[in-house]
């Protein structure tokens, strides 16, 4: 990780209560961090508790309030709310929700079943609703929010081999969209972030072969590496007040590939 004396400090973000899904790892993991290096109450779900425990550890000498796990399953949507419950307990009422948790399992087109279309749907698009729906009413009681939601480039290249995830991840872009004009009257902001190839530990381990690697490098204006933490930085500004005045709009994090 690059020198944080190089990036942007937001005051607006100490003390705020923050939830991120999918937080244990990758760029969840990174989001984590850099949200509770800014001071802010954090808390966050997910499945793999090993991971969390282990993030949790790492960031408790580093920062002013450790992170708190929730260990939850989020397709399951009352586990869901009663997580969210808890934190609002803890913290207060939900300033920032980042939307994060997804999963890109390749699958063939021909072999996708109902039941696993409606799985894909579950894991990568239909918590986010229900992650919002949650917050909503505590953020419109405060008079002000941000919900940032993880899409994705892979609709807009658009990617092969993983139909149902693309399709979910385009949803995220209209759910974005409706959400920031029928809560923008309560001064809830709603935004979505589209990653590019982002070089988690599990994207290196499953698909960054030396060919994709090479692919990636041609088609990026960037000619490096995208971190967790380039994405994180944006999701920083976006929920934080310097970003008042913006809602309803994707930012691509992409190193220039799009």
């Amino acid at each position: 990780m690059a020198n944080t004396a190089e990036f942007a400090r937001y005051p607006s973000l100490r003390n705020a209560p923050v939830v991120i899904t999918g937080g244990a790892s990758g760029i969840g993991a990174a989001m984590v961090e850099e949200f509770a290096r800014q001071g802010a109450r954090v808390g966050f779900l997910d499945i793999v508790e090993a991971s969390a425990a282990r993030l949790i550890e790492n960031l408790r000498p580093q920062v002013e309030y450790v992170p708190l796990f929730q260990p939850c399953n989020l397709t399951d949507i009352a586990a869901l709310r009663t997580a969210i419950e808890i934190l609002e307990r803890q913290f207060g009422e939900i300033r920032v929700l980042i939307n994060n948790a997804a999963n890109d399992e390749r699958h063939r087109f021909l072999d996708v079943t109902p039941e696993y279309w409606d799985e894909r749907m579950n894991v990568n698009l239909r918590h986010q609703f229900f992650a919002a729906q949650a917050v909503i009413p505590g953020m419109t009681r405060a008079g002000k929010g941000s919900i940032i939601n993880i899409s994705s480039i892979a609709w807009i290249i658009p990617s092969i081999g993983l139909p149902a995830y693309v399709t979910a991840k385009a949803g995220i872009i209209g759910l974005t969209r409706t959400l920031a004009h029928e809560f923008g009257p309560s001064n809830i902001r709603v935004n979505s972030v589209s990653p590019g190839a982002i070089m988690t530990e599990r994207q290196r381990r499953l698909w960054m072969t030396p060919e994709y690697l090479t692919e990636i490098r041609e088609r990026q204006s960037l000619k490096r590496e995208l971190a967790p933490e380039d994405v994180a930085r944006m999701v920083l500004f976006l929920a934080s007040e310097d970003s008042r005045a913006i809602t309803g709009q994707d930012f691509i994090v992409d190193g220039g590939w799009v």
